[in-house]
């Protein structure tokens, strides 16, 4: 691809979307934007480059994002996250809301479903703890498609097998033909699932007391890490709890928050006593 239109690319994908285009996964372009381009009726990606520079049309570029963005995941991916939230975090949650009995969750660049549909199971899995509770999971994704798939909560067998004990995927899943299983209505109905870029203003969602954008702000360049963080961090409640990737980190990129140490990838507020 030519540097011009890497370049028109690169700019396209910043300024929309904050995600961070660089020289190193410039090849990612021919293979994810071809389909996108034959969609659209263009002979390739380069020339699809000048519309998009020109007269972009809103769906164009929500299609080449989605083709852009990266959507692997799995139910319980890295597992630790998981029980850091069931054996540290909903105890803590649950004594100091229990005058409300509210509990809200975001899962931000939740792609095809599996990690609030796993917070989900987990919460049924406690459900004698959460009785007379109102947990609400909102899930927001920038790919269509990908939301799409997890409000339909039908996954392939290997899908399914990724994370999911044979005991559990019996329990909260129905199976169907050609393998597929879907996932029971009861927990179905416990996510929201939204359309949501997160470098939009993120006061329309309201507080919550966890927030879950693993494996998400590493596709972003520092400017845009720390203006996603500071916004979280104004939508965290005072004794809530951000989960970052294994890989991901917001020591040096803002001070409104601190490591909930030791656990590795938990955040909350500067200020807040909290110790675990």
């Amino acid at each position: 691809m030519r540097i011009t239109d890497f370049e028109i690319y690169r700019e396209l994908l910043q300024e929309k979307s904050g995600l961070l285009l660089t020289e190193n996964n410039s090849y990612l372009l021919d293979s994810r934007l071809g389909p996108v381009a034959k969609k659209w009726g263009y002979p390739s990606p380069e020339s699809m480059a000048i519309t998009l520079q020109v007269a972009p049309d809103k769906k164009l570029v929500d299609d080449v994002i989605e083709a852009m963005t990266i959507h692997d995941t799995s139910f319980f991916r890295d597992e630790t996250p998981f029980n850091d939230f069931r054996d540290l975090v909903l105890p803590h949650l649950l004594k100091k809301k229990k005058s409300k009995k509210t509990l809200r969750i975001w899962c931000a660049g939740s792609a095809s479903g599996q990690e609030p549909y796993s917070l989900a199971i987990l919460m049924k899995e406690n459900v004698k703890l959460l009785q007379g509770w109102k947990p609400e999971i909102l899930a927001t994704d920038i790919a269509r498609d990908a939301l799409n798939k997890a409000r339909e909560a039908i996954y392939s067998q290997f899908e399914a097998q990724r994370g999911l004990s044979i005991q559990t995927l019996l329990k909260y899943f129905t199976p169907l033909d050609k393998g597929d299983w879907r996932l029971n209505e009861d927990v179905k109905q416990m996510v929201r699932h939204d359309y949501f870029n997160l470098i939009d203003s993120m006061a329309k969602l309201g507080t919550f007391d966890a927030i879950f954008c693993r494996n998400v702000i590493s596709y972003f360049d520092a400017k845009t890490k720390k203006s996603v963080l500071e916004r979280m961090a104004a939508q965290l409640d005072k004794d809530g709890f951000l989960f970052l990737g294994d890989n991901e980190s917001a020591i040096g990129v803002t001070e409104a928050l601190k490591p909930a140490l030791p656990y590795r990838g938990l955040y909350i507020h500067a200020n807040n006593p909290f110790k675990p």
